[in-house]
């Protein structure tokens, strides 16, 4: 009969991960007692190391707070062309009614 397959959350992986590298516990060890490969072990242990630089990372936020600023801005902009453009029409009609136009 065939194994079911167990699907570990992130959470999991990091707790295993962790029994390893601060408990000291050896990876055959724990690989017996859940049931893994040492290959599945040591890919989790190498995304690990390459993604959790993006932990420390806080461009996410001053990104998005970047972008909230930009959007800031050019609403501010367009309000400001929509009023210029709403003086220069009222001067237009304004001048084509003292010319008769109207």
């Amino acid at each position: 009969m065939k194994k079911q397959r167990k699907h570990y959350t992130a959470e999991e992986k990091v707790a295993i991960l962790r029994r390893h590298l601060l408990e000291g516990a050896a990876v055959s060890a724990l690989c017996d007692e859940l049931g893994l490969q040492p290959t599945v072990f040591y890919r989790w242990q190498k995304e690990l190391f390459e993604n959790g630089a993006a932990a420390f990372q806080t461009n996410g936020r001053s990104r998005h707070q970047a972008e909230q600023e930009r959007i800031e801005f050019l609403e501010k902009k367009i309000q400001r062309k929509d009023e210029v453009l709403a003086e220069l029409m009222g001067e237009h009609i304004a001048l084509k009614k003292e010319l008769g136009e109207l």
